[in-house]
């Protein structure tokens, strides 16, 4: 569970990036989820486009987190954000 300082300091690490994927007219495919997996492992923290309906959205994200145990950062519109620590090549130290 993040703390509200390390979310923010998150969203601020975040804010530069670029998105990784979008989802597509198919939605949440086992594809999507390997590849939301590949980057998480590689990047630690992603953005990701909901290119869905946005009545779709909280389903997506709610299968989004329990498949990849990560941890949403921010959601705004139809952009997420997401964090997952690598425990053998970690990235980014988080704020206490």
């Amino acid at each position: 569970m993040l703390t509200s300082k390390q979310i923010k300091q998150l969203r601020t690490l975040a804010h530069p990036l670029n998105f990784i994927l979008q989802t597509g007219g198919k939605g949440l495919t086992e594809a999507i989820q390997k590849e939301i997996a590949i980057a998480l492992k590689a990047h630690e923290l992603i953005k990701v486009k909901l290119n869905n309906e946005r009545n779709e959205h909280d389903e997506m994200i709610a299968k989004i987190l329990q498949y990849h145990q990560c941890e949403l950062v921010q959601y705004i519109g139809k952009t997420l954000i997401l964090f997952k620590k690598n425990k053998k090549t970690g990235k980014i130290t988080l704020i206490r």
